[in-house]
């Protein structure tokens, strides 16, 4: 049978608002130790048509449509971040054998982003710029991705402390400047 659309403004990615369209009920879920237990979805279709319709579940029946919404894409920034910290930190994939080095891999990737992303924060700060996130001819982004600040954190320390110390007789104010950025561009990528 057909369910009746309604119309909602909801908490949205990245912290905005957005009008929705949805459609919700309660179904059954099976779950093996206390056999059926009720479900809310939501299936929501976007006004906009940026995003893709979704469904989105809860197991909590009393929670309405828009509440539910808003919880999932909150949490979107969470997911965002541990994705990043897998990525480019290797998060997920430590060999650690004893237990205490287990445990404190994880709080330490993850301290490291923090560090990375505050030193990224700090350095736009300094030059009084608003940063802006690299993009190539394949790919055009319009925000500003860990990636693009880990490089940037890089290349900062690749210039003020290893070419500018390591080189013997100031080797790196001898190269060309364009050579020189061009290094650091691709040096930051890299390590």
């Amino acid at each position: 049978r057909e369910r009746e659309r309604k119309r909602a403004t909801v908490g949205w990615y990245g912290g905005k608002r957005r009008r929705v369209e949805f459609v919700t009920a309660t179904g059954q879920w099976y779950k093996a130790t206390e056999g059926l237990v009720p479900v809310r979805w939501v299936f929501v279709h976007d006004l906009d048509g940026t995003h893709e319709d979704r469904y989105f579940y809860s197991t909590d029946p009393s929670l309405s449509p828009s509440k539910i919404v808003t919880l999932y894409t909150g949490r979107w920034s969470v997911e965002v971040t541990f994705q990043e910290a897998r990525q480019h930190l290797g998060l997920a994939t430590p060999r650690n054998r004893a237990r205490r080095s287990v445990l404190r891999t994880a709080p330490c990737l993850l301290g490291l982003f923090t560090v990375v992303s505050l030193l990224y924060h700090r350095q736009g700060r300094a030059r009084g710029k608003t940063p802006r996130p690299r993009t190539y001819p394949w790919y055009d982004k319009t925000e500003v991705t860990f990636s693009d600040a880990l490089a940037a954190v890089r290349r900062s320390l690749w210039r003020e402390t290893v070419l500018a110390e390591a080189l013997p007789h100031d080797a790196l104010k001898k190269l060309p400047a364009r050579l020189t950025e061009t290094l650091l561009d691709h040096l930051s990528l890299a390590a």
